[in-house]
């Protein structure tokens, strides 16, 4: 059977098996996800699995209960539709069981690219070779992987929906005495990785790095690359933007109000690259702004969340939705609209080809402060400011009149994060967001470099 006959084939057990008042709803996935890792400059490990999955959530008796499993064979799923059963009879009520999408229309799928869904080892490995090649001998490290998914969503409202979404990822370092570089990009299309351009940029990157200086900690003027500004969009979509948490008044989230600069425009868009059409209650998948110009205007919505904030769902839940809340997950920042701010390329500096063209423009008004490559290990210390703390790698330059002048080691920071982007303190948005990979596949954010009014470090990465 395919996806839709599967789910379709739940459906109806769940008829047969908890009787015809039961509410039902099921999702099926196809998947193919391959990953190709390499160290010290050679491919470690070639992994790839292929599966599929079914998810039921289930209502019956006043009472919810979920339900996966992996055999798709009758006795399978027979047995899943009895487990949720005799789940849901041991369940606490439910009051707040939203009910069922009925039938609606569903946008089609975008096209997705059939030679990166099924693509081999060797071509992964095409772009890892290039990668190394281009470090000029340096350590590198890292991983490609490929990801294809088809999904079919059905439930016992009689509604129904079915899509497929394919993505592939390079993410990578080169190491010089001990400082690194990073490069890594996500696309819809393996074809669309050039190997070569992230390792050269992430060896020129690593090579800047060395021998940097200790600066005392303070608030520094900062440029934020791509990869860092990822951290950024990855924590307001967790707690931020997240409708559960909203609900619960632990998000910095005010829907109406101007908390973030003008320049500042927040917007998640899961077809703006192959991804499924609906989430796993069967609604629709359609851009939602989360900030217009610097104005909060959304947090994202389960059909729970919705229901609990007098909203209708938009298009965000997910298997762990119950527990963490519907977050959006294909996050695009941008800022006001305008050719680019250069031509791209990169910028030769004192320091070599340290940023690209467009990260340079913003660079070139700093007169004093920091280029920030990267945030990693990044926790939360108060959820309802989104005050975070974390540290700098990959590479931190001391700017000095709009030239990054030399390389400074990694610093700890205490920032909040909505206040970092408030009002009048986004000096400048880069142009060309670069799509940055996320541990899941599916999952992206789209950043550009961001140039901030100030930073708030704590210390060195010691302490």
């Amino acid at each position: 059977m395919n996806e839709l006959d599967l789910a379709a084939r739940v459906v109806e057990l769940v008829r047969k098996l908890a009787g015809p008042a039961a509410e039902a709803e099921v999702v099926v996935t196809r998947s193919d996800l391959a990953l190709t890792r390499f160290a010290n400059s050679f491919i470690h490990q070639n992994v790839a699995e292929s599966g599929v999955g079914v998810r039921l959530r289930l209502h019956a008796g006043g009472r919810t209960a979920t339900g996966s499993g992996s055999v798709a064979t009758p006795d399978g799923l027979t047995a899943l539709v009895e487990r949720a059963v005799a789940a849901a009879r041991l369940c606490p009520p439910d009051r707040a069981w939203p009910g069922l999408a009925p039938p609606s229309p569903v946008p089609s799928a975008p096209a997705w690219d059939e030679a990166t869904a099924f693509a081999e080892p060797g071509e992964r490995a095409e772009r890892v070779r290039a990668f190394v090649a281009a470090t000029g001998g340096l350590e590198a490290a890292g991983y490609c992987r490929t990801a294809y998914r088809v999904a079919a969503f059905a439930n016992s409202a009689g509604h129904s929906a079915h899509g497929g979404s394919a993505e592939a990822a390079l993410d990578g370092i080169a190491r010089a005495g001990g400082a690194d570089g990073v490069a890594r990009l996500c696309a819809d299309r393996l074809a669309d990785l050039d190997g070569a351009a992230l390792g050269a940029r992430a060896a020129a990157k690593a090579r800047a790095a060395a021998d940097p200086v200790e600066l005392p900690p303070g608030r520094y003027e900062v440029v934020l690359e791509p990869a860092a500004v990822a951290d950024l969009l990855h924590n307001f979509a967790l707690w931020g933007f997240n409708g559960k948490r909203y609900a619960e008044r632990q998000s910095f989230a005010e829907p109406g109000v101007a908390q973030f600069d003008p320049a500042v425009t927040l917007v998640d868009d899961p077809l703006a690259a192959s991804g499924l059409p609906f989430d796993d209650e069967g609604t629709a998948r359609r851009a939602l702004t989360l900030v217009d110009a610097g104005t909060t205007v959304a947090v994202a919505h389960d059909r729970r969340s919705g229901a609990e904030a007098g909203a209708a769902s938009t298009g965000h839940a997910s298997p762990g939705a119950a527990t963490f809340g519907p977050m959006p997950t294909n996050l695009h920042l941008s800022g006001p609209d305008g050719p680019p701010a250069t031509g791209g390329g990169t910028a030769e500096t004192p320091l070599g080809p340290v940023v690209d063209g467009e990260t340079a423009a913003l660079v070139a008004g700093v007169e004093r402060g920091l280029l920030v490559s990267d945030l990693w290990y990044t926790r939360v210390l108060d959820s309802k400011s989104l005050v975070i703390t974390g540290l700098t790698r990959n590479g931190v330059w001391l700017v000095e009149g709009g030239v990054p002048v030399r390389a400074v080691r990694d610093l700890r920071f205490t920032e909040s994060y909505p206040r970092a982007l408030g009002p009048g303190a986004v000096l400048g948005v880069g142009r060309r967001p670069v799509r940055q990979p996320d541990r899941f596949d599916g999952v992206w954010w789209d950043a550009p470099a961001l140039r901030l009014a100030a930073w708030n470090f704590t210390g060195g990465a010691s302490g």
